[in-house]
């Protein structure tokens, strides 16, 4: 689980950092303005550490299956290699996911404006920014970017679904709710992740509101990744235990 953490906690940083930076210096600019070459590695930055979450969130979910379903076989099932290879698998299908998103967005020609409406370069407002036929970058978001999401959702829910029948065969409620608790934090991060990202995504373009829009990735690309070292933080013993102690620490020097 640690291992996934550890991943998932460097994902949420450079998933930040990709826009936070930009962001906060246009508030303190006049002229709010980003390079062609800035912009294509801000997009690709974006998607690869958004898509790596998606199938790393998968990856936890899975773990945390064989962790409930499975406990006296987790160490052998959950090995270092087996770790090691889920982690390489995530980075490396958010990377070329990513790849295949930002080629096919910068083929295309902007000449109806070079004002973006936006705060970040995403590829429904610079779609809207083409005056070419987008229909293959549509094709590409649904099934590159609709792989990678839907695929990996519907894998958190397979597991989701076997977990929670193993929790109901549990005799004892103190049980179930032990049993339980160790998924709370992950469904949590899950339902606010993939919730937003399957709304801006997957969904035909002509319903896009640039207006309206720009507010959900706010929710996935900068409140999502703040909030998860404080979800699972939370619900974890060791975290608790740390707190407590600096907190009795503090008291003992007042």
């Amino acid at each position: 689980m640690y291992f996934f953490l550890r991943n998932l906690s460097i994902v949420d940083m450079c998933y930040s950092t990709s826009t936070v930076p930009k962001l906060l210096l246009d508030f303190l600019s006049d002229v709010k303005r980003i390079s062609f070459f800035g912009c294509v590695a801000q997009l690709y930055s974006f998607i690869s550490f958004g898509g790596i979450e998606c199938v790393l969130l998968a990856a936890m979910a899975g773990d945390r299956y064989v962790a409930i379903c499975m406990p006296l076989q987790y160490t052998e099932v959950m090995s270092w290699k087996t770790c090691t290879v889920l982690a390489t698998v995530c980075w490396i299908v958010g990377l070329l996911n990513s790849l295949a998103h930002t080629v096919f967005t910068f083929r295309l020609p902007f000449c109806r404006s070079r004002s973006l409406h936006h705060f970040f370069c995403d590829i429904p407002p610079l779609l809207a920014l083409s005056c070419a036929d987008t229909t293959v970058n549509e094709v590409v978001v649904y099934t590159a970017g609709g792989s990678v999401i839907i695929g990996s959702f519907m894998l958190t829910i397979l597991s989701y679904i076997f977990i929670v029948k193993s929790i109901l065969k549990i005799k004892t409620a103190t049980g179930r709710w032990k049993a339980f608790s160790t998924c709370a934090s992950h469904l949590t991060v899950v339902i606010l992740y993939y919730g937003t990202i399957v709304f801006i995504y997957i969904r035909p373009t002509s319903t896009y509101s640039l207006d309206q829009d720009r507010i959900v990735p706010v929710l996935y690309g900068i409140i999502t990744p703040m909030l998860n070292p404080i979800i699972y933080s939370l619900r974890n013993k060791e975290v608790h235990g740390a707190l407590t102690k600096l907190i009795i620490r503090k008291k003992l020097l007042w």
